[in-house]
């Protein structure tokens, strides 16, 4: 039996099972070793394409990298050209786009890399339609723009089982679970939470995993699958936000409103007429959960007109960082003005996490 019968055997078998405590046990290790398999899959079928093309190599710049994901002719290409100028092939036909494409966004201070790379198709996961190098930039996104026909709205559900299928979680934040191995002692867990599975379950998923010894600590009400993440430690979680193109060749206002029922938090535009293309520069920064930070030089005024585009939470530490490395090395203090502080001019050290809007002034040992 070759591996992908045993997926799918496997995938029958769970489908066919009921979920409940007297199954638990048994979905759990069902699914451990489905796990396993996929991940073994993938990396064969990387290994056997690896010397067959040389890939997308596309460096990351700017202040963050988003990527659009969508079906072949969803208007990717369109929208980039939209976005920042870039005069992507555009036609009215499947995989226009063979490469990966990037513009730039220069919008509120910060530099938005953008990357159209080419349209995902069922299987891409497993390697189909080069889907092996575009899984690859997936996975180092700051953000993906899932974008969906209006037409079309099932693309989205394909588009998501890809990168569930490739490890990518979008929306979501990496379980609070540890698991530190140990070389003897078996298996001992604790929960500071209550969980749909039990103890027996646990060690079951991991002992598929061969791991017989090691302190577990679950700080979440996680699922088996989510478990499953955890060992297997590969797993990407990254922002999305969902786009629905071609609104404008929509009359029928009922498609639009059934699209939009589906998906409420999504952002309908039409990428040809340039309808709602504000709306969604505005909400890519948001979701980037970008900050400007203003740079005063010591006994100057601010630099109000160029500020520097840093991430949420972020310290001065970081921002002497993207200055220097020196600047952290030589740091006396840093002296803040804006909303993060109790009065202008205040005195903070490196750990101090800044707010949208400050004022920094760093003082460095000369």
């Amino acid at each position: 039996m070759t591996i992908e019968e045993d997926i799918k055997s496997i995938e029958d078998e769970i489908r066919k099972t009921s979920y409940n405590k007297a199954t638990m046990y048994h979905i759990g290790r069902l699914k451990a070793k489905l796990a396993r398999l996929r991940d073994e899959h993938q990396k064969r079928a990387t290994a056997k394409s690896a010397g067959k093309g040389k890939g997308y190599g596309v460096k990351k710049s700017g202040d963050a990298t988003v990527v659009m994901v969508g079906f072949p002719s969803v208007g990717k290409s369109t929208l980039l050209n939209c976005l920042t100028g870039t005069s992507a092939e555009v036609a009215a036909y499947d995989f226009t786009t063979h490469e990966v494409i990037p513009g730039t966004l220069l919008y509120k201070g910060a530099r938005i890399q953008f990357l159209d790379v080419p349209g995902l198709i069922q299987g891409a996961a497993a390697g189909r339609g080069r889907g092996k190098e575009v899984i690859s930039m997936l996975r180092n996104a700051d953000l993906l723009l899932i974008i969906v026909d209006v037409f079309h709205p099932q693309q989205f559900d394909t588009l998501v089982k890809e990168l569930y299928d490739a490890g990518i979680r979008i929306n979501t934040k990496p379980p609070e679970v540890v698991i530190h191995k140990m070389s003897r002692g078996g298996i001992t867990v604790n929960s500071t939470v209550e969980l749909e599975f039990d103890d027996k379950t646990i060690r079951a998923v991991l002992s598929e995993y061969k791991i017989h010894n090691a302190d577990v600590l679950i700080r979440d009400r996680i699922t088996l699958d989510e478990l499953i993440d955890v060992v297997l430690g590969n797993r990407k979680y990254v922002p999305a936000v969902t786009v629905i193109n071609k609104i404008d060749m929509a009359a029928d206002s009922e498609t639009l409103l059934v699209c939009m029922e589906r998906f409420p938090d999504a952002v309908p535009i039409s990428a040809a007429a340039g309808t709602n293309l504000d709306v969604l520069k505005g909400r890519i920064y948001n979701e980037l959960r970008f900050i400007r930070i203003y740079m005063k030089p010591q006994g100057a005024s601010p630099d109000m007109n160029n500020p520097m585009v840093m991430k949420t939470d972020s310290t001065v530490a970081d921002v002497c960082s993207t200055i220097h490395r020196a600047f952290v090395t030589n740091f006396r203090y840093a002296r803040i003005w804006g909303k993060s502080v109790k009065y202008g001019g205040q005195r903070v050290g490196l750990s101090y996490m800044l707010a949208d809007g400050d004022v920094v002034s760093i003082v460095v040992r000369k």
